[in-house]
């Protein structure tokens, strides 16, 4: 265990992890590009798109995630240098996702989708988890680091409640079987405990002690 241990890190240290990762993001859009070359979507191409993509953005914001947690535990610190690119390309499913639903669910109709919003919870959520996404990718830049200073880090806490609602999302958009979003969603609550005990335990070592006569 130590030897893998000791090999992940030497891989973390070398110059092919970040495009590794990268190439990572990108094989399930290379996936799904080539099943639609194939034509290999099932009897609803439309949903199958739908599904795929959204649960492309859910996984890859989990890894992103995910990034803290394995470098508190481990003291892996170079794991850090890929959450910014593993954010964006969780952006960019997103978007993929909803860009499918606007223009071959809804047929760019404004006021369908608008309806849809109000109307239906899990659409409403998504959207929610979209906007949320949205502004940390525009933030993501050095330049705008800069200029919000102490604001962009509590700017950027908000991915937890896009992962949140991407999740209630996924579980209210089935129709019967919600074995697939739950498991999902207890990798959500996992990683969102992980961060509650660092904060708790942060918290609890900065706190003054007293000395006793």
């Amino acid at each position: 265990m130590r030897g893998l241990l000791n090999a992940v890190h030497a891989f973390l240290k070398s110059r092919y992890f970040y495009p590794a990762v990268f190439l990572g993001c990108m094989t399930p859009g290379l996936i799904l590009g080539w099943k639609v070359y194939t034509e290999d979507l099932g009897v609803n191409p439309v949903e199958t798109l739908l599904h795929e993509t959204g649960k492309d953005a859910l996984g890859v914001l989990l890894a992103t995630l995910a990034i803290t947690p394995i470098r508190r535990i481990f003291g892996w610190n170079r794991v850090q240098v890929v959450r910014r690119m593993t954010g964006l390309w969780a952006f960019f499913y997103a978007l993929c996702h909803f860009s499918i639903y606007v223009v071959f669910d809804q047929v760019g109709d404004v006021s369908a989708i608008a309806e849809d919003v109000f109307k239906r919870k899990f659409i409403f959520v998504g959207m929610l988890a979209l906007s949320i996404l949205s502004v940390l990718a525009v933030t993501s830049t050095n330049g705008m680091m800069r200029r919000l200073g102490r604001k962009w880090q509590a700017l950027h806490r908000l991915v937890y409640v896009a992962v949140i609602a991407a999740t209630v999302h996924f579980v209210w958009g089935q129709k019967s079987d919600i074995a697939e979003p739950l498991m999902w969603a207890g990798f959500v609550a996992l990683l969102l405990g992980i961060r509650v005990f660092y904060a708790v335990r942060k918290r609890m070592a900065s706190r003054p002690r007293t000395v006793t006569a």
